[in-house]
């Protein structure tokens, strides 16, 4: 086989979703129609192959991205089953950027949900072409054609109905294929491992044949040679459509729609045909770039097994103790025992094994090409992000963006022997999860974790007790804010001291001033170019970013500020950087000091979902927790209320929403931005 028709075979495909839309109930499916594993495990009774972590068991819910591999006609799938938990979106972020297709799994009874749209934006960042899956067909309150509205409206994607449902809610009883046109029933009996496909139902024919005329007309807009066909009314072939589909989906322009109830075992083979036929294989997609490291020139990294190697570590694992990094290959081999280099630390490292991943369970493997995601054992010191390569042909790919904590813990050790392992155990998660921050707090001598939210917090302390045995108490949590100022302001500071023989001298005077939310750190010199050397200014304005890191209120980060340098003294002798450094960070000092200080609250996007009784006494409850009502929209019964919220008004929140709605009102909340409470 030649090694091009390898790489055609070859699907990278995430399953993302809001939390609770069933991607790991279809994930196992998948697993179950393929041959990967020979029972269906159930979510619901903790027995999902891709939830293999005790946490996620015990809770229902995806807390990591698992890997996978499994085949479907001749096709390798490399699966990421990927979290749907807000608090845990990074794991989301950082699969999408590996991975080459996806499948968004969408509730027919709750739609396209905040959670959904969060996914949707990451993996349209990526430019990771997409397929929808509209699954819970059979759930009472199902919607599909709805659903497909949602998408149109809330995720501006452009669906394409591939099938739609016979039938919903209990009576939900399969499919018809619109490029076919044959209806497809599964046999309950088999767990739905076997299906007949024969002819539409005579009622059902003119929905069919209406939708089926909405397909061509939907693909046609993209499509120059479906346009000219359907205009001259000549017949196409099924063929030429499933290949135009293909392009329109690897071109973004499309989404192909699916349906199905994977919890009653319907609908799942056909999402598979439809992965390997429109989802793209490495070949189909722009070859990454990168740069290189000294130079900065753009490099381009072909999926060919010749080309120089090119990998990215996009998640690291501890599991039982043990480091195992996840990597995605580009181009060029990867083989066990050898050397690979890292240019972002300027180290070489060692692979002791390489090991296909099905969800915790390994296989070696000597050798992978492009196109190959895999687990690898024997790197000490090369972390999430970071690319791998050799060392004669340095190369550095796109880094990732975390996600700033938004709210902390502190925890303390139970015993002595507990406070030995706490740092070591903490050290190894934050290898494990850029999210997750550690410091220790000047005033209590206490650790404070801080998270992406109670859930995530929740997670690494049960995970520090049942897999490092490591005990702590745990307080309450808290909020983690900003610090920005009111007013402009100007601060001046020298540093003239001798230290170790050498006498350093700096005099620095700056300007702070306020700048909109969101707009960053800025720095800017008002000096003529030749009034200080260029390395001076360089040093002030690293002692103005440091300094910045830690306000004056209550130690928190400062934001959205812009400082300016306006003066600066030197003599003729013992003027250095780290004098420059340290008198631009006292300057500041001084200058957060008369600039009236304050807080910035973490505000969150809070979305609820409320029978229309109870929708009074939940507004006036957001507007009591300083809540701002952005959009209330109606929905099959529900109305459902957008607003933002600061956090610390959000705590204890779902037990108020329960008791205000009699059980009934759901909500969800995310990160929106830092702003006054």
């Amino acid at each position: 086989m030649k090694k091009t028709d390898k790489l055609n075979n070859i699907r990278n495909i995430g399953i993302i979703a809001h939390i609770d839309a069933g991607k790991t109930t279809v994930t196992e499916r998948v697993l179950y129609y393929t041959g990967r594993s020979h029972k269906i495990g159930e979510v619901h009774d903790g027995e999902a192959v891709m939830d293999w972590m005790v946490d996620e068991q015990e809770r229902g819910i995806t807390i990591t991205s698992a890997v996978t591999t499994c085949q479907w006609k001749g096709r390798d799938i490399q699966v990421i089953d990927t979290p749907g938990h807000v608090d845990f979106t990074i794991e989301v972020e950082r699969s999408l950027r590996v991975l080459d297709g996806a499948v968004g799994v969408f509730c027919a009874v709750g739609g396209v949900e905040p959670q959904s749209e969060t996914v949707w934006r990451q993996a349209d960042r990526y430019k990771v072409p997409k397929m929808a899956f509209i699954n819970k067909l059979d759930r009472i309150g199902a919607d599909f054609f709805g659903t497909v509205q949602m998408m149109r409206d809330r995720l501006k994607a452009a669906p394409l109905i591939l099938q739609i449902p016979v039938g919903t809610e209990d009576q939900f009883s399969g499919v018809i294929d619109l490029i076919e046109m044959q209806q497809i029933r599964w046999d309950d009996d088999t767990l739905g491992a076997s299906f007949s496909v024969g002819e539409i139902d005579a009622e059902l024919k003119d929905d069919a044949d209406m939708y089926r005329e909405q397909l061509f007309e939907t693909l046609a807009e993209v499509d120059d040679g479906i346009m000219e066909a359907y205009l001259a009314e000549e017949p196409i072939d099924n063929a030429t459509i499933v290949d135009a589909i293909r392009k329109a989906t690897i071109a973004l322009k499309l989404v192909p729609v699916l349906c199905g109830s994977a919890l009653k075992n319907k609908g799942i083979q056909p999402l598979l045909d439809a992965i390997v036929q429109y989802l793209p294989s490495p070949l189909d997609v722009p070859a990454i770039k990168g740069v290189h490291p000294e130079s900065g020139e753009t490099i381009l990294c072909p999926p060919e097994e010749k080309a120089p190697l090119a990998a990215l570590i996009f998640k690291v694992s501890m599991i039982e103790g043990r480091k195992l990094s996840f990597v995605r290959v580009y181009s060029g081999r990867l083989n066990a025992g050898s050397d690979v280099y890292n240019p972002g630390r300027n180290k070489k490292e060692k692979l002791s094994r390489i090991l296909k991943m099905h969800a915790n369970k390994r296989e070696r493997v000597d050798s992978v090409g492009p196109g190959a995601i895999v687990g690898v054992v024997g790197l000490k010191d090369s972390s999430t992000g970071e690319t791998l390569c050799q060392p004669d042909h340095p190369i550095l790919l796109e880094q990732m963006d975390f996600y700033e904590p938004v709210i902390s813990v502190a925890v303390e050790p139970k015993t002595h022997s507990d406070q030995e392992k706490l740092v070591q155990v903490l050290d190894k998660f934050m290898a494990e999860d850029p999210t997750l921050r550690v410091r220790e707090d000047p005033d209590t001598g206490q650790m404070i974790l801080s998270g992406m939210g109670e859930l995530h917090l929740e997670i690494i302390t049960s995970r520090m007790q049942r897999e490092f045995n490591t005990q702590v108490n745990v307080g309450k949590p808290q909020v983690v804010y900003r610090e920005t100022i009111e007013t402009r302001a100007t601060g001046s500071a020298v540093f003239d001291k001798e230290m170790a023989g050498n006498r350093h001298y700096g005099e620095v005077t700056l300007t702070l001033e306020p700048l909109p939310r969101g707009e960053g750190n800025r720095f800017a010199s008002r000096l003529a170019d030749d009034a200080l050397a260029p390395a001076l200014v360089k040093a002030v304005e690293k002692g103005v970013m440091e300094s910045l890191e830690s306000g004056i209120l209550m130690g928190y980060p400062v934001v959205d500020v812009k400082a300016t340098l306006d003066a600066a003294t030197t003599r003729e002798s013992g003027n250095t950087e780290l004098a420059f450094t340290v008198a631009a960070s006292m300057a500041v000092r001084e200058a957060l000091n008369q600039g009236n200080a304050f807080l910035l609250d973490p505000i969150m996007a809070v979305e609820v979902i409320v029978p229309e009784d109870f929708m009074g006494d939940v507004i006036g409850d957001l507007n009591a927790r300083n809540g701002k009502i952005e959009a209330i929209e109606p929905k099959l019964g529900v109305q459902i209320i957008k607003a933002t919220v600061p956090l610390k008004q959000m705590f204890g929140y779902s037990t108020s929403l329960r008791s205000a709605t009699q059980g009934r009102g759901t909500f969800s909340m995310q990160f929106s931005r830092f702003d006054r409470g």
